[in-house]
């Protein structure tokens, strides 16, 4: 029988012996139904970190305790709403949703949960949804993961300027999903002339601003799609893949956090 590390496809002992290894992690793949421009799938943020998450788990040795849950698909993302198809949970019903997942993680005795996310959108929210989770369950580790910033060298696949602006359903994105889901791709858009913040302003980064993708993009679009192909995809998919299974050997072979009893 193939080794299970999906929590939902395993009976009630099975989980309370996984929760007592030393070390138990149960992750939770986080993403967002929204518009991601005229040629990729509301579903973008959470297909691709279930797709992380599963071929991740898929290496990582037997003998290491982790397993995941089923994944949040809806997220945080106000900016969308002007687009058909979003949907955005408030910010009270995404803690609320965290909370009682971890909730569950702690009763049943797992040490760790990590946030496993692929919208940025949702960021600040998870990690503020870590330290309210960790003043309601102590002893439970709360690691709250960004998809795109855990491994390195992967954004240096793009080169800049679009590294840099290419915030939302742009080529890093649309070649990812070339890599994993071809079949879901759409014709890619030609490049909108975006307007750009006064020197030293940003949208995201050091300097950030709210924004609303309708305020600077017709098309839902932030950044340049073309030119993003199946064989750049891959070699993202490869790069995170392999990023993400040493952080998370790293983690699993340590006992990081250090909680007190």
């Amino acid at each position: 029988m193939k080794f299970n590390r999906r929590i939902e496809q395993l009976a009630w002992p099975a989980v309370q012996a996984a929760a007592a290894l030393r070390g138990s992690t149960l992750v939770l793949p986080i993403g967002a139904v929204e518009q991601h421009g005229p040629h990729l799938p509301l579903g973008t943020d959470f297909l691709f970190a279930e797709a992380v998450v599963d071929q991740v788990l898929e290496r990582l040795p037997t003998h290491l305790p982790v397993w995941r849950l089923p994944a949040q698909n809806y997220g945080f993302s106000p900016e969308h709403l002007d687009f058909p198809g979003t949907v955005s949970l408030p910010a009270e019903a995404m803690l609320t949703n965290l909370k009682a997942v971890a909730a569950m993680a702690a009763k049943a005795g797992f040490q760790r949960l990590v946030l496993f996310n692929g919208h940025g959108g949702q960021i600040g929210l998870l990690q503020v949804a870590a330290r309210e989770i960790q003043q309601q369950s102590p002893h439970l580790a709360v690691l709250p993961w960004f998809l795109w910033s855990g491994p390195a060298g992967v954004l240096e696949v793009i080169a800049e300027p679009e590294r840099s602006q290419g915030l939302h359903a742009a080529r890093l994105e649309t070649s990812l999903m070339l890599a994993l889901y071809p079949e879901l791709v759409g014709p890619i858009p030609a490049a909108e002339e975006l307007p750009k913040p006064p020197g030293g302003l940003s949208l995201e980064g050091a300097v950030p601003t709210a924004w609303n993708t309708h305020w600077i993009s017709n098309n839902g679009v932030v950044g340049n799609p073309c030119g993003a192909n199946a064989a750049e995809g891959k070699v993202l998919l490869e790069l995170l893949v392999q990023g993400w299974c040493e952080l998370f050997q790293v983690l699993l072979q340590s006992n990081w956090p250090q909680i007190p009893e």
